[in-house]
């Protein structure tokens, strides 16, 4: 039906200029502003946002304290929920994906990266193209019949001078359930999804890495998701009717 390169997504450019002295230094500060900043999606500023984070991080000192403390709420507080409304903007906003209590790992991962963004910790959005070998038959009918999953997000916070790979999708209960192993996170290695579950069988393949995003960019995620759609063969208007008609708030 399609390949491993199958095609391109426009990426978000990830190579960093290699800078000494004072230009690094305003370079650095540039970079991590960008980071650091509220937008319509990561409302970092929103008082709900900023009232969690302040309570998940009062009396930890460092911020690679504090990005674990707020890896684990979002991991496990914000439960896994693949059928969560998704096809509108407004489904994708971190207040909301909050509020609502679950999400999907693109939205779980936005509420991540805005409760490190009011917690002071610079944070930024991934997206990467997976093979789920566990997926359930009833969500690959939903996204057309194969184990590929398009766009699956997680996280990169700043800590201690490196950016550092976090996967806040799947919860404890979740992986209980399911006989996946969970997503441990220690602020300083890389947390992401397994390759294997518990019993050794293969889970989580990476096929394709599509960079790292300051902002959710959703214009390019809607426009992924129809040119997959076609290559599939499927008509948009079908695929989104027969995704709305399994979700699950």
């Amino acid at each position: 039906m399609y390949g491993r390169d199958y095609f391109d997504w426009p990426r978000a450019v990830d190579n960093e200029p290699s800078l000494t002295g004072s230009n690094q230094g305003a370079y650095y500060r540039y970079e991590m502003e960008r980071y650091l900043k509220s937008t319509a999606f990561i409302d970092c500023d929103a008082e709900s946002v900023r009232q969690k984070a302040q309570a998940l991080t009062e009396g930890l000192d460092t911020p690679r304290e504090k990005a674990v403390a707020l890896f684990y709420f979002v991991r496990d507080g914000i439960k896994h929920n693949p059928y969560t409304p998704c096809q509108q903007p407004e489904d994708y906003g971190a207040t909301a994906t909050l509020r609502r209590g679950s999400g999907n790992c693109e939205q779980k991962s936005v509420v991540l990266v805005a409760l490190c963004r009011s917690a002071g910790i610079p944070a930024r959005l991934g997206f990467v193209d997976i093979r789920d070998h566990l997926l359930s038959e009833k969500f690959r009918q939903m996204i057309g019949g194969d184990n590929l999953l398009i766009q699956h997000g997680y996280v990169e916070s700043y800590i201690d001078g490196k950016w550092v790979h976090a996967s806040p999708g799947y919860d404890l209960e979740t992986c209980r359930k399911a006989g996946f192993v969970p997503v441990d996170f220690d602020g300083i290695n890389d947390a992401k999804d397994g390759a294997y579950n518990q019993e050794g069988k293969p889970h989580i393949e990476h096929i394709k890495d599509h960079g790292h995003y300051e902002d959710f960019p959703w214009d390019e995620i809607v426009s992924y998701r129809k040119e997959w759609v076609t290559r599939i063969g499927r008509e948009w208007k079908e695929f989104t009717d027969n995704v709305k008609s399994m979700e699950v708030d």
